[in-house]
């Protein structure tokens, strides 16, 4: 009997590996505004979505690093759902307050640009499966705005 059960998760391990996932990818990180307290950044990301239903999204955690050190972090809860058999472009809005940017000044002076990493991980519900987290990976330079 414990040899049926073990073919029988085997077979059903190897079905899961070769099913079809979302994938993703972050597109761009660039500048969005300048508020009194902040700086805005935006994250784009594109998700296909191979199945032809819609995918609720459960969260979209994101931290950016530059120099070493963290930016910003934060969740974005209940995003929405990325389209069946289709492209979804998200939007992950970053808040840097300035107090931040002044301790990077450093890396900001050499070229008025802030070196970053962003990590995200976007959770989706797949039915069946269950939650399915995809880590995404960024690294790259954002230009500051100027005055003139």
């Amino acid at each position: 009997m414990s040899e049926l059960l073990e073919k029988a998760k085997n077979y059903v391990a190897e079905k899961v590996g070769h099913v079809k996932k979302p994938e993703a990818e972050v597109t761009d990180v660039d500048f969005k505004k300048v508020s009194f307290g902040s700086v805005e950044y935006l994250a784009k990301i594109s998700v296909t979505n191979p199945y032809g239903v819609d995918l609720p999204i459960c969260d979209i955690t994101y931290n950016l690093k530059s120099v070493g050190r963290e930016i910003v972090s934060g969740t974005v809860p209940d995003p929405g759902s990325i389209e069946g058999k289709d492209i979804t472009v998200l939007e992950v809005l970053l808040k840097v307050p300035h107090n931040i940017l002044l301790t990077l000044a450093k890396d900001i002076g050499a070229d008025w640009d802030i070196d970053y990493e962003l990590d995200i991980g976007l959770t989706i519900d797949l039915p069946v499966f269950g939650n399915f987290t995809i880590p995404l990976n960024k690294k790259g330079a954002i230009k500051l705005p100027s005055l003139f």
